[in-house]
Order: C-alpha cells, then structure tokens, then sequence
C-alpha cells in the first residue's frame, strides 16, 4: 500500500477516532466511555455518563489468579524479590489512583488506563498527561501485563516494578523531576505510612513504591474468555459458528497466530516479539507540511499543519519505535505485538492510535499493511473476503474475559487520594 493510499485509508476512518465505534466494546454497561455522547453538539443535549454513585465498586479477590490463574492463561510469574501478599497489591491500588503522585497533584496512573476501558483509554489516540501535554503513544492496555518480559511499545523496561518509574518522571505525564521529590511526597502524607509498613515493614522508597505499583498490575489478569471455555474447556456451546471459523482464519488463512501466538495448553495472543507493520514507517514519512484532520470535541473536527502536532510535547511523527533502545537499522518502526485478549474493550489500536476499531485493524491487515524497506516478512496482503473479515471480528470479540467487569468493579472501589 502506497503512503497516499494509507493516508486515504486513516481519513476514512478520522471522524471516528474519539468514539467507539458501535460493538467496539462489550455490551456489558460496566464497560466503554461513562458517556457515550450522542449528539454532544445539540443545544439540549443531556448527559448519559453514569452518575458517581452508580460507579461505586466491590472488591474483588485479586489474588485468587495467583492461585488459580484463569482458564486459557499460564501461572502469573511472580519474581521472587517480590512475591505478591494482599497488602502489597492494596498499597498498589491505592497508589495508582492517587492524583498525589503527579507534580501538581492532577494525574494518576488510571487516568491513561481507565479501568471500564479495558484499562486503556478508549476516547483518545494519545492520552493527554500533565499540564495538557499529550503522550506520545497510545495507552496499552495493563490487562496481563504481568505474563510481559518487555515493557512498553518499544520493550525499553524488563519489569513491572521499574516501568512504574517512567511514567511518573516523564514531562508529559506525571511530571515529577526526580525519583526523590515522589519518595518525599509519599512520606508526607500521613494516609501512607501505616500502609507501607504493613506491606514492607518499612516507608516509601524507590523499591517500595515500585514493588507495591507492580503488585497490583500484576494481579489485573483477565482470561476464561468465550473462546477459552470453547477451546480448552471443551464447551461446544461457548463460541458462536462465525467466532470459531474466525479462529481457522486467524490460525490459517489470516495468519495472524504468527505474531499473537495460541499453544495447546494457553494462549498470551502475543509472540513477546517486535514487527514493523507499517504504522510507524507511515507516520514518520509524513511530509511535515501535511495538514492534519484533528478531533477536537465529538462533532468538531480542524485541519492543522502536522508540525503543530509536534509542539505539544509529542514527537510522535518522528517515532522509530524499538530502534530508539538498540540503535540498531533493522529495528525501525518495529512495535511489540500486543495481547488480543481483551482487544475489543481497548481501542483504538496501534502503537499511535491511529485504527479506532477492530475492523479497520483487520482491514489494514488484509491490504498487506504500508510496504517500506524494513517491513516485517510476515506482513503480506491476505486476501480474506467479506465473511473472512466478519467471523475474524466476531473471534476477536470473544476474547473478553469473564472477570473483566469484576475488575473495573474492583477498581471504582479503590480509595481516591487520602480517601
């Protein structure tokens, strides 16, 4: 595919970038934007956001996937300097949706992973961090990040407990100039301290902090999906017949096991690998003085000259992915492959955001992604017709698993800051 024609291809799809698309998400109300803002721009328009009382949550027991990891996935890796106990994953909780973490007290970690969004965020391409400043990747789902031993789009961090790090001192996230100023505020606040020295026998530090972060992503482990009791719990009846002829296209025809990888005995839906699809190639060869269609508001769409783009914090256009931590030609624009698990409750999709739904996924897919000199071999036209593209959706979307509205459930009954 040309970069003219990709280009053609993305503006089809622009007016939708901050809104789900209808069947994107999970028809379960515990999931998707709190508003689903039909007809945002009419003068009489009223809200449909769910009201803050109906968003108070149980808990759940987070630590029973220690245990009993859900069907279709393998033991959660626990490290052993950091095994998981209840005290450590409700000091992580907590933690994570403190706003007090952030320079100015305004950003929490939920704030980029929203809970009912599949802990992502659903409503915009790159979130939008500290002071206004937008991120400059899409906001992966943590989902299973615990099976991850390669953190981020680009793998720079080897574990959960030093990837909380980065966030929390970026300037366009979390904003904090040092590790020290987010130890010392931590200190400071008197709602912490009997926490931290029942979790660790000892306050906040950069271990602590990061241990307690870890703990709690660790444990947001999602499968038992309606393709999991089909496949490996041998129930004829758990996935529809278009889902299940999805799945020998997406084995066969699709090729898609190659990279989102099922074995017989569980599934992670990703190799742990790099690719270069095309996405990153695309985005970085885009003439600076392109304009750009930018959704502002539902309804409300600008035409902007691309290098505007740059100034707001984000270098986004010029993002060359895992190349940016080995240096090396051949990793240009190559991304880790993301899990499908959960993938219906996560868009948009991509590193950047730029596909916001699953069908334009399979679309971009079936074109033989954006050819460019590095491109992966496994990136080839697929040729799939109408009925292809429809049971590989309806596959895609039994990837939910049963316990995802516990979770969200679980996270609306977090404590909010010193709460």
């Amino acid at each position: 595919m040309s970069l003219i024609s990709y280009r053609s291809f993305l503006r089809g799809f622009a007016s939708a970038t901050l809104l789900l698309a209808s069947g994107a998400v999970s028809a379960q109300t515990t999931q998707g934007p709190g508003d689903d803002r039909e007809g945002y721009e009419r003068a009489d328009y009223q809200t449909n956001s769910a009201s803050l009382m109906s968003r108070r949550g149980i808990e759940a027991d987070l630590l029973a996937v220690i245990a009993s990891p859900p069907l279709g996935l393998p033991p959660v890796p626990i490290p052993a300097d950091n095994p998981v106990t209840a005290e450590k994953v409700q000091l992580g909780r907590k933690l994570f949706f403190d706003r007090r973490l952030s320079a100015n007290n305004t950003v929490s970690c939920a704030m980029c992973h929203i809970a009912e969004q599949g802990f992502s965020q659903n409503e915009l391409r790159l979130p939008v961090g500290i002071e206004g400043k937008s991120v400059r990747r899409n906001a992966p789902t943590i989902y299973n990040t615990a099976y991850l031993d390669r953190l981020f789009h680009d793998g720079r961090e080897i574990s959960l407990e030093n990837q909380v790090w980065a966030p929390l001192l970026a300037d366009n996230e979390m904003g904090n100039v040092s590790i020290g100023v987010v130890i010392e505020r931590i200190r400071s606040l008197d709602d912490y301290v009997e926490q931290f020295a029942n979790a660790f026998d000892r306050g906040p530090d950069m271990q602590t902090i990061g241990m307690a972060l870890a703990s709690y992503e660790r444990v947001l482990v999602s499968g038992d999906s309606p393709f999991d009791r089909w496949f490996y719990g041998g129930n004829v009846d758990a996935l529809s017949q278009s889902a299940q002829r999805g799945f020998e296209v997406f084995r066969s025809k699709g090729r898609c096991v190659g990279c989102h990888s099922v074995t017989q005995e569980f599934a992670l839906f990703s190799d742990g690998q790099f690719h270069n699809t095309g996405v990153g190639y695309f985005a970085t060869m885009r003439p600076d003085d392109e304009q750009l269609e930018v959704p502002l508001a539902p309804g409300r769409i600008e035409r902007v000259e691309s290098d505007l783009t740059r100034t707001t914090g984000t270098e986004n256009f010029r993002d060359l992915g895992r190349y940016e931590v080995t240096g090396l030609p051949d990793d240009r624009w190559k991304y880790r492959t993301p899990t499908l698990r959960n993938v219906a409750l996560t868009a948009p999709y991509m590193h950047d955001g730029s596909l916001p739904t699953l069908r334009a996924v399979v679309l971009f897919y079936n074109r033989g992604g954006v050819p460019n000199e590095v491109l992966d071999p496994l990136i080839a036209p697929l040729g799939l017709n109408d009925r292809d593209i429809d049971d590989l959706l309806a596959f895609l979307r039994s990837l939910t698993g049963s316990n995802a509205d516990a979770l969200v459930s679980d996270a609306h009954a977090a404590p909010i800051g010193g709460s």
